[in-house]
């Protein structure tokens, strides 16, 4: 019998519906030097990430065509001023990896080697890179060793038989996704799945890469019921082979490219996923916080006055936030699938909703963690996130979203130029708690630090719309502090609220703390200061023109 396949090589292909692949020279001339040089300091944990999530096909649309999507070279300009004016660190593409199945988002492969066509050449795609490098904005490509599709011309039963998958279907065939798992034990296809990681990284010159659904690989029962599952070779439920892939991807990878990171989209509480190899790790560099997630998520949907029942939600994160290093991830999973957009999640009329959104914002980016989020949330996208239609960026004529994406611009200033918000991001020593307890009004206060004992940031959450005046809060200094952020502000779309802009601690006992401060809590909204020894009179942070 004949099989029609495409080379799994390819470094294109035909656009799909179409399915051969292209013989193709990727020969280009890279100008992005001065990112490669510095990118040793620049892509480094203790540097801020405040990772731009973007689906290619979707962010925006042509103007005159809105079937009609943008290509590389297009994307590139569009795409890096973008990033570049709301202050971004980093943008992470979901899978541009040639995949038949647009509605899958990238997520069914069958080019493993190649960019999709759907946008252009594979040199139009390091055409984009290399223009988001120029502008200092790292890129992290979305990549998925986990399944393949079952697609004729793909690597399923490639020679007539099971070659790249398992052929035992209970460690072979995915039951939810209906796609095919790698045979992580076979050394042609580790070698294949290895060489594609460093491929990205080696000739588009990735910054990162994150692994899709490493639950999925680690678990043989994952989502399988009994009897579905054959339990490894000492009676256990984790996937030998597929573990072992991974820790010598990451050892292979830290290797060839120190300065990369690979991060881990892994959703159960497998332990070490991010401590090194040696140490009996997975060696990744940092791993999604799905929990903050869910739990973050929950609390916010709660309407504000049953809040204090709920209490536990919003704190039990700091818990384990330390356990490994963790990305708080706002992600394209949480705005599909009749889950809604992050802004209509939130509780009460329209203005109760973007003041939870700005002061959901504020906490994430204030909790300890590297930070991702979709496009869209930025400016309070109002519909689900749907592939075939650009996120709808005729909200931005309108003054809410504009405040809300004016606010999370200048969050990205101050998470980028405060030390004590990402040097220490995966420390304990980087935060402590001045209240966590008061679940009766639903505000939180908690510091983070910096190396330096005076480098401290201190952050008040008022997660109800009742103003709090004078609200007495233990501080670790004594001394200045000087407001430096209000989500409140009438130039984000707040109220408008009259806050004291700089307090002066007093050596006042509180909550076991020797100093304590006065502040006015805004209606729903989050408060941050910093230690002044300097004792100025305000710092706003830059309003960069948008």
């Amino acid at each position: 019998a004949a099989f029609e396949k495409g080379d799994p090589y390819a470094l294109y292909w035909e656009t799909p519906p179409q399915t051969a692949s292209i013989v193709w020279e990727t020969n280009y001339e890279w100008k992005d030097g001065a990112w490669m040089h510095d990118r040793k300091i620049k892509n480094k944990l203790s540097q801020p990430f405040s990772v731009y999530e973007v689906h290619l096909g979707s962010w925006r649309r042509s103007p005159d065509n809105p079937d009609k999507v943008l290509d590389y070279q297009q994307l590139a300009e569009d795409l890096s001023t973008y990033v570049k004016q709301m202050n971004f660190t980093h943008v992470e593409l979901l899978p541009v990896m040639e995949h038949p199945y647009y509605g899958s988002w990238g997520y069914q492969v069958t080019g493993y080697f190649a960019p999709t066509s759907r946008f252009g050449t594979p040199q139009g795609f390091m055409k984009m890179i290399d223009q988001l490098h120029q502008d200092g904005i790292g890129v992290i490509l979305d990549w998925v060793p986990s399944h393949f599709p079952g697609d004729g011309h793909g690597l399923v039963y490639f020679d007539g038989t099971a070659l790249y998958e398992h052929e035992d279907l209970r460690k072979g065939f995915h039951p939810d996704w209906k796609t095919h798992i790698f045979n992580y034990g076979r050394n042609e296809v580790r070698s294949f799945l290895l060489s594609n990681a460093c491929f990205w990284l080696h000739h588009y010159h990735a910054d990162g890469l994150r692994v899709d659904a490493v639950a999925s690989m680690i678990h043989l029962d994952y989502s399988r019921k009994e009897g579905e599952w054959e339990p490894n070779i000492h009676g256990g439920r984790e996937n030998l082979e597929a573990i072992s892939l991974l820790r010598e991807l990451n050892t292979e990878v830290h290797k060839k490219f120190p300065d990369v990171q690979i991060i881990a989209e892994e959703s159960t509480d497998f332990p070490k996923v991010t401590w090194p190899v040696k140490d009996g790790g997975l060696g990744f560099s940092m791993k999604w916080m799905m929990g903050w997630m869910n739990d973050t998520l929950k609390y916010f949907s709660h309407n504000p006055i049953f809040r204090k029942f709920h209490h536990n939600e919003i704190v039990f994160s700091i818990m384990y936030a330390f356990s490994e290093n963790f990305m708080l991830p706002l992600s394209h999973d949480e705005v599909v699938h009749l889950k809604k957009s992050l802004l209509s999640k939130m509780p009460g009329d329209e203005w109760q909703q973007f003041a939870n959104v700005r002061t959901l914002l504020a906490y994430m980016y204030t909790h300890p963690g590297t930070k991702l989020l979709f496009m869209g949330n930025e400016f309070g996208q109002l519909r689900e996130w749907n592939h075939e239609h650009s996120i709808d960026w005729h909200l931005l004529k309108l003054a809410p979203h504009k405040g809300l994406q004016q606010l999370m611009r200048e969050i990205n200033i101050l998470y980028t130029s405060e030390l004590a918000l990402y040097t220490r991001s995966f420390s304990s020593d980087s935060f402590e708690w001045m209240k966590v307890d008061d679940a009766d009004n639903s505000v939180l206060i908690y510091c983070r630090k910096g190396l330096k004992k005076t480098d401290v940031i201190l952050i008040a959450l008022n997660l109800t719309p009742v103003p709090r005046y004078g609200y007495r809060t233990a501080v670790p200094l004594k001394g200045q502090w000087l407001e430096i952020m209000n989500t409140d502000d009438l130039h984000y779309w707040g109220s408008g609220f009259q806050t004291r802009g700089h307090v002066q601690a007093q050596q006042v006992q509180w909550d076991k703390k020797k100093y304590s401060v006065v502040i006015d809590l805004p209606p729903m909204a989050a408060l941050i200061f910093k230690f002044d020894p300097a004792k100025r009179k305000r710092m706003v942070v830059s309003k960069k023109a948008g």
